[in-house]
């Protein structure tokens, strides 16, 4: 089945921890500069390059959905330990399963809506651990209460996603095979391990995530 260069690529160090994703041209550059280690899941693409004035042969690089690169990471490792994503109305929605956590409903992103627990009126900031999911109606009838007040359960406690978990919060297109990766890189306490694991079975055929 023939994979649209849309697809991103994970990138991993040579220890094999996740670190970002990367669009074909940026694959093939550390393919062809010798920095990739070693590769695992699916070939996503084999993509052709110019002809050797001596042999005539084309060249080819076979592009997999994981890539271990090298390099000096150890910076990255320790900046990642502590490390607190920037929060987007997007990933707070992939965090949360695209569910309402109020009346737990799943919509489209169209519908869903950030909704601060503690009200920033009432002191509350806007940060992941009082930040979730909410359909348009949950939101409004909240208003400016918290939970208790407003009389409303609230299904699941907010949580800071980790390294691991917000480069797939980040990703655009996340296979099976890079999703069951990044999956063994969450915390085992990650109320994504719930959320992601009926997608995941889902998914297995259709073969990428939207």
């Amino acid at each position: 089945m023939a994979v649209s260069l849309r697809q991103q690529v994970l990138r991993t160090d040579v220890s094999g921890m996740p670190l970002e994703w990367v669009d074909y041209r940026d694959a093939v550059r550390l393919y062809h500069c010798g920095r990739v280690s070693y590769a695992c899941g699916s070939l996503l693409y084999t993509l052709h390059g110019g002809y050797c004035a001596q042999t005539g042969r084309r060249s080819l690089i076979d592009v997999n959905s994981i890539i271990a690169t090298l390099g000096n990471t150890h910076i990255m490792g320790k900046v990642r330990d502590h490390y607190v994503p920037p929060l987007s109305n997007h990933a707070l929605f992939r965090r949360d399963a695209g569910l309402c956590l109020y009346c737990g409903k799943r919509f489209s992103d169209g519908d869903l809506s950030r909704d601060h627990v503690t009200p920033l009126c009432q002191g509350g900031t806007d940060s992941w651990n009082n930040v979730v999911t909410a359909c348009r109606r949950c939101n409004n009838h909240k208003a400016d209460m918290t939970p208790e007040q407003a009389r409303m359960q609230l299904l699941a406690i907010p949580f800071i996603p980790n390294y691991a978990e917000y480069i797939y919060l980040k990703g655009r297109l996340v296979m099976a095979d890079q999703m069951e990766y990044l999956l063994a890189h969450f915390p085992r306490s990650s109320p994504l391990h719930a959320r992601l694991k009926g997608h995941l079975a889902e998914n297995e055929l259709a073969g990428a995530w939207a």
